[in-house]
């Protein structure tokens, strides 16, 4: 998929989930992501190649994808109080 077609999509969802795109995170690695990661609040390159390590706003080159929770602000103490069931299996 190249990059317009990742920015669009990027637009499409935000509108239906009716949030703005200050209040989007998009993580990508290649160079058809930078426009996604331009467009998004929070444009994450992750263990991207170095032209887009260098556009994007933040990068994360060493660790997990589980890394990007603590970008976005999730602790250890959160995830430990979360609850990880799909909602039909709430009680």
């Amino acid at each position: 998929m190249d990059g317009k077609k990742k920015a669009e999509l990027l637009k499409m969802l935000a509108e239906k989930e009716n949030i703005s795109l200050d209040q989007v995170v998009a993580v990508g690695d290649g160079a058809n992501d930078l426009p996604m990661l331009n467009l998004a609040g929070m444009g994450i390159a992750f263990h991207a190649k170095p032209l887009v390590r260098q556009s994007a706003s933040h990068a994360v080159s060493h660790l997990g994808l589980d890394s990007l929770l603590y970008l976005i602000g999730v602790r250890d103490r959160d995830l430990d109080r979360a609850e990880f069931r799909p909602p039909s299996a709430k009680t």
